[in-house]
C-alpha cells in the first residue's frame, strides 16, 4: 500500500533515496524494484531488521530488482540527526514519521540538509479531518507511547518546508477507504483488533491490497479528495546559484 507515487516524485534507476521512517519497507521495497539504491532508516530496530531481511530476499530473487540494479540497506537512526553528509540523496521520502516525532522543524531540516540541490522530497502525514475525528473518539489513539504528537494542516507543513529551503510542487491525498477503519477502531477502542467489525473491516482492506479490483480501487480514487486518510506533499530543493 503506496502512498507516494514514484513517477512524480521522479525515481529512477541509479538514484540515491533515503526512506527516513521506513516501518517494514514498504516505499522502500518499491524503490528497490525501480533500480534505486535505497536506505531505509527507522528508530525502530525490529522493524529494520525485518525490512534487512526482506531487502536481501529481493535483491536475491526479485527479477524486477536484480534487472533494474537496485540496492538497500537499512539502519537504525534519529530523523532530528541523520547519519549522513550535506546533500548525498537524490530523493527522499518521509512516509507518516513527521506526527510521531516532537521536534518536526529538526527532521524536517535534516530532510533539507541531506537532500542534493535539484532533489525531490515526498512527505505523508495524516490528513487534518480523519485525524481529527480519530483524537475525538480516542485518547487512546494518540496517547499511546510513540504515538500521533499533533495533527498537522496541510498548508502548516508546507510553510514548514518551505521554511526550511524547498520548495512545494504539488500535493494530493490517498487512502479514503482507511479512514472510516480507524474511525471504526477508535470507537470500539484502538488495540481491540479482535472485533468483528474490525475484522471484517481489515479483511476488506486486505483484499483491495491483494485483488487491486476497481470495485474498492474507484470508489477510494472518487473519495481520496474529500476523506484520503493521508495528504503527500511534493518538494524540490532548488539548485545552488552560480556565484
Amino acid at each position: 500500500m503506496l502512498s507516494v507515487r514514484y513517477d512524480r516524485l521522479g525515481v529512477k534507476a541509479g538514484d540515491r533515496l533515503l526512506d527516513l521512517g521506513s516501518g517494514g519497507g514498504r516505499h522502500a521495497f518499491e524503490a528497490l524494484r525501480r533500480g534505486a539504491r535505497v536506505v531505509a532508516l527507522d528508530a525502530d530496530a525490529g522493524e529494520v531488521g525485518g525490512a534487512l531481511a526482506m531487502m536481501g530476499a529481493m535483491g536475491r530473487d526479485d527479477p524486477e530488482v536484480t534487472d533494474h540494479g537496485g540496492t538497500g540497506v537499512a539502519a537504525v537512526g534519529d530523523a532530528r540527526r541523520l547519519p549522513f553528509a550535506e546533500g548525498c540523496f537524490d530523493r527522499v521520502i518521509a512516509a507518516e514519521v513527521l506526527e510521531h516525532v516532537p521536534d518536526d522543524r529538526a527532521a524536517i531540516a535534516e530532510l533539507a540538509r541531506v537532500l542534493r540541490p535539484g532533489g525531490t522530497l515526498a512527505v505523508t502525514v495524516p490528513r487534518w479531518l480523519p485525524e481529527l475525528v480519530n483524537w475525538a473518539l480516542s485518547d487512546e489513539y494518540h496517547e499511546t507511547p510513540g504515538g500521533h504528537v499533533r495533527i498537522y494542516r496541510r498548508s502548516v507543513l508546507e510553510r514548514r518546508l518551505g521554511v526550511a529551503g524547498l520548495v512545494v510542487t504539488g500535493h494530493h491525498h490517498a487512502h479514503a477507504l482507511h479512514s472510516p477503519y480507524w474511525w471504526l477502531r477508535s470507537a470500539v477502542g484502538v488495540g481491540r483488533e479482535d472485533h468483528p467489525l474490525v475484522r471484517a473491516y481489515h479483511r476488506l482492506l486486505v483484499w483491495d491490497i491483494t485483488a487491486a479490483s476497481p470495485l474498492t480501487r474507484v470508489p477510494e480514487a472518487v473519495l481520496n479528495p474529500l476523506l484520503g486518510k493521508s495528504a503527500v506533499v511534493y518538494a524540490r530543493k532548488p539548485e545552488a546559484r552560480a556565484r
